[in-house]
C-alpha cells in the first residue's frame, strides 16, 4: 500500500503464482493478466523480449524467464500478489522459494503438449506445500488442441483430481471463446480491443447437448468431493452459480478438486475467467502460521495484531548493483518502515529503513507490509533465503524451504589474477541470491568451482558475473556431480589420544554406518548414554562425522543416504576435550564406510524428448547409446513423446546431437530424477583418477 494508506482487509487478499512447463504460455498469460488488470497499458510480447515480467536483459534476449518476478493488482475490489515463476528446470529453485509463501498456483497446461516433464516437477513441488491450485488450458487455438486430452493428462500423471468448468468454444483455428458449465453461458472476447472487451451470450444450440453432458459430470464431481453439495445434488435440488461455485471453492481449498479453465492468452481469450476463478476459488491468506518456539512448535493464526513472523524468501541485487532487494511474505503482524526486527536465523537485529511493493523491476514504496502481504526490503545486506525475521520479544522459527542439490559443476577462474578477489566476492554474492548456487574450491587443485542445477543455470550465472560484474571469467568443463554411498552396514571403533601433554584430548568413540533409501540423505543418531559419551561432546563427533562425509572414502565425492549412528565409546573427565571426539568421529567413520561396501553413485535424470514420427529411430537409437532406459512413449499429433532415464554423465552436448539427428525439429526437457549407483567400469575410473 502507498504510504499512508490502509492495508488491504486480509479476506480481500490473494497471493497467487503462476507455474508451467517452459513456453506453455505462462509468461504471456501473465501479460494478459496485468493488461486487464490496469497495471500495463499495452501488451509486451515474450518472443519480443517485450514482457512486463522478464525484466533482466538474458530474459529478454532468450525469450524465457529465468527469475520469478513479482507484482501486485487488484481485480473485482481484491488485492492480488501474483509472481511469475520460470519453467525451466534450471531455474527450479525459483518456483520452490515462491510455492512456500504463496496460498494459491494457477498451473499452465499447453492444450497441444499437455502434461510435460516440467509441469510434474513444479505440481509436486505445490503438493509438497499444499497450495490449491486452478488449472488453465492454454492454446486452445493451435492446431491439435485437445482439452480432454489434457484432463486425462493430469488424472493419469500428475494424480490430479481435475474439474472442467469450462469448454471451448470451437477448437484449432476455429476456436472463438468458452462456454462457462457454472452459469451455462458463452463468453466471446472482442478482437479490436484486444480482448478488452468480451460479450456474454446463450450457448449454440448445436452445443448446447455436449455443454449439458459436462456440466452433468461437473456437478458430479463437485458432489464425490463436498459432502454438503452432495445432499442438494442427489436431492436434485435447483444448484445455482453461487451452490456450485461455493462447494467447488470448499473442495478445492481441501486439496480435492482442482478448477480447470480454458482459453488462448495468446489472441487475448479466457483470461477474465481466469481472474474471476482466482477470487472465486483461491484462499486469501488466513492459514496457519506454522513455526518453532522457544518452547517447542508453535502454530497461530494470521493475526494484523500478532508479534511480527515473516519469512525472506527470495535475495537480490538490484539494478544499480549497490542495494540488496529482501522479498519477505508477512504471516502475522506488521513490518513497518523504521523497526528494528529480530533476524532469528542469523542471531542479529535488523533495521528496516525503506519498504517497496514490486512491480517486476520497478517499486512503489509503502509505509509497511501487513500479515498476508508480500513485499522487498532496501538496503542491508545480512538476510538470506529462509531467514525469519520475527519481534525480538516474540522469537520464532518459520518452517524452512526445501533447497535442491546442484547436479552439475564447473571449475572457474579470472582473466588475471589482479580479478580473483572480485570473481570471489561476486560468486559469494551469486550464492545468497540463488541457495541451489554453490561454490567452492576444488581440493586437489585449489581451483574455484561453481554448481548449480544444469547447463543453462550456470552458464546464465558465468553471462551475470560479465555483464553485472565487469568480470571475465574463463570456464572449465563440466563435472556431474557424482556422491558415495556404502550398501552395507559396518561397525568400527576409534580412540583418539595425544600422549605426553595434557589434557591428551582423549576421545573414544564406536560408530555403526547402514545405507538408507535413495534420496534420504544422511542421518546422524545419537545411540549412547552420557555416562560413556557426555551430550556435550556429541556433536564434535557429528562434526567430525560430517566432515569425513563431505571428502568420501573412494573417489573423493560427498557422500549421501546413509546413516551414521553413535553406540558406544568412553571419556576421561581430565583428558578428554570436543577435539578429540571430533578426530576419533571422523576416524571411525572412514573405517566404517571403508567396510560398508561403498560405491559411487551418479544423477539420473528424468528426460522427455518430443520428436517427429519419421526422425524417431534415430533419436531412440542416440539414446540407448547413452545408457537410457525408456520407459513409455506417447503419441501427439505428427510427433512422439518419449519418457526415459539417463545418466547426466551421458547427457552433456546433447542438444546438438538432438537438434542434428532431427534435422532441427525435434526438442527435450531434462529434470533431476535421483541418484543411482554407476557400472563398474565407470566406478574403476572414477577411483582411479583419485589416486
Amino acid at each position: 500500500m502507498p504510504r499512508g494508506a490502509a492495508p488491504t482487509p486480509i479476506g480481500l487478499t490473494r497471493n497467487i503464482g503462476i507455474m508451467a512447463h517452459i513456453d506453455a504460455g505462462k509468461t504471456t498469460t501473465t501479460e494478459r493478466i496485468l493488461f486487464y488488470a490496469g497495471v500495463i497499458s499495452r501488451l509486451g510480447e515474450v518472443d519480443d523480449g517485450a514482457a512486463f515480467t522478464d525484466w533482466m536483459e538474458q530474459e529478454q534476449e532468450r525469450g524465457i524467464s529465468i527469475t520469478a518476478a513479482a507484482t501486485t493488482f487488484t481485480w473485482a475490489g481484491h488485492l492480488v500478489n501474483l509472481i511469475d515463476t520460470p519453467g525451466h528446470v534450471d531455474f527450479t529453485m525459483e518456483v520452490e522459494r515462491c510455492l512456500r509463501v504463496l496460498d494459491g498456483v494457477i498451473a499452465v497446461f499447453s492444450a497441444v503438449e499437455g502434461v510435460q516433464s516440467q509441469s510434474e516437477t513444479v505440481w509436486r513441488q505445490a503438493d509438497r506445500y499444499g497450495v490449491p491450485r486452478l488449472a488453465f488450458i492454454n492454446k486452445c487455438d493451435r492446431d491439435g488442441a485437445d482439452v480432454e486430452a489434457v484432463v486425462r493428462d493430469m488424472r493419469d500423471r500428475l494424480g490430479a483430481r481435475p474439474v472442467l468448468v469450462q469448454l471451448p468454444l470451437g477448437a484449432g483455428a476455429e476456436f472463438g471463446g468458452v462456454i462457462d458449465l457454472v452459469t451455462m453461458t458463452a463468453r466471446v472476447w472482442d478482437d479490436e480491443s484486444l480482448g478488452v472487451r468480451f460479450d456474454d451470450q446463450p450457448i449454440p444450440p448445436a452445443l448446447m447437448a455436449d455443454a449439458a453432458a459436462a456440466r452433468d459430470q461437473m456437478l458430479e464431481a463437485i458432489a464425490l468431493a463436498d459432502d454438503a453439495f452432495m445432499a442438494a445434488f442427489l436431492d436434485e435440488q435447483d444448484l445455482a452459480p453461487a451452490a456450485v461455485k461455493a462447494a467447488l471453492r470448499r473442495a478445492t481449498l481441501a486439496g480435492l478438486t482442482v478448477p480447470t479453465l480454458c482459453g488462448a492468452a495468446y489472441r487475448n481469450q479466457g483470461v477474465h475467467n481466469l481472474l474471476d476463478a482466482v477470487i472465486d476459488y483461491l484462499p486469501p491468506p488466513l492459514g496457519l502460521v506454522a513455526g518453532m518456539g522457544p518452547h517447542g512448535p508453535l502454530r497461530g493464526a494470521a493475526d494484523r495484531d500478532a508479534p511480527l513472523a515473516a519469512l525472506i524468501f527470495k535475495v537480490m541485487t538490484d539494478e544499480t548493483g549497490k542495494a540488496q532487494l529482501t522479498y519477505v511474505r508477512v504471516y502475522a503482524g506488521r513490518l513497518a518502515v523504521g523497526d528494528s526486527v529480530l533476524n532469528i536465523t542469523k542471531g542479529r537485529l535488523e533495521h528496516i529503513g525503506r519498504l517497496v511493493r514490486m512491480h517486476a523491476n520497478h517499486r512503489e514504496d509503502v509505509a509497511e507490509i501487513a500479515a498476508g502481504g508480500i513485499g522487498a526490503i532496501v538496503g542491508g545486506r545480512t538476510g538470506g533465503t529462509g531467514d525469519t525475521l520475527c519481534d525480538p520479544a516474540a522469537p520464532l522459527v518459520l518452517d524452512a524451504m526445501h533447497v535442491p542439490e546442484p547436479v552439475l559443476g564447473v571449475t572457474i577462474e579470472p582473466a588475471t589474477e589482479a580479478e580473483l578477489s572480485r570473481l570471489r566476492d561476486a560468486l559469494d554474492r551469486l550464492a545468497i541470491e540463488d541457495p541451489s548456487f554453490r561454490v567452492g574450491v576444488d581440493v586437489e587443485s585449489g581451483a574455484t568451482t561453481i554448481a548449480g542445477m544444469g547447463e543453462l543455470h550456470l552458464e546464465i550465472l558465468v553471462d551475470r558475473l560479465r555483464r553485472e560484474f565487469k568480470i571475465d571469467a574463463r570456464v572449465g568443463r563440466l563435472q556431474v556431480a557424482y556422491r558415495e554411498t556404502v550398501t552395507t552396514s559396518a561397525r568400527a571403533e576409534a580412540r583418539h589420544v595425544l600422549t605426553g601433554i595434557s589434557p591428551a584430548h582423549l576421545g573414544h568413540v564406536v560408530l555403526t554406518v547402514e545405507p538408507a533409501g535413495r534420496g534420504s540423505g544422511y542421518h546422524f543418531e545419537n545411540q549412547v548414554s552420557s555416562a560413556d559419551v557426555p551430550a556435550e561432546y556429541v556433536p564434535a563427533v557429528a562434526e567430525g562425522v560430517a566432515e569425513a562425509i563431505g571428502k568420501g572414502v573412494l573417489a573423493g565425492f560427498p557422500m549421501t543416504d546413509l546413516t551414521v549412528a553413535l553406540i558406544g565409546g568412553s571419556h576421561h573427565v581430565v583428558d578428554s576435550s570436543a577435539r578429540g571426539f571430533k578426530l576419533a568421529g571422523t576416524r571411525a567413520f572412514r573405517d566404517a564406510a571403508a567396510s560398508a561396501a561403498p560405491t559411487v553413485l551418479e544423477p539420473l535424470m528424468e528426460l522427455e524428448v518430443r520428436a517427429p514420427d519419421e526422425h524417431i529411430g534415430d533419436v531412440l537409437g542416440d539414446l540407448l547409446a547413452r545408457r537410457a532406459r525408456v520407459a513409455g512413449m506417447v503419441a501427439r499429433p505428427g510427433v512422439q513423446v518419449i519418457t526415459a532415464s539417463v545418466p547426466l554423465a551421458e547427457m552433456v552436448g546433447y542438444a546438438t546431437a538432438l537438434r542434428s539427428g532431427s534435422r532441427g525439429r525435434a526438442s527435450y526437457s531434462m529434470q533431476f530424477k535421483s541418484y543411482a549407483e554407476v557400472p563398474h567400469a565407470t566406478r574403476e575410473r572414477l577411483v582411479s583418477r583419485r589416486a
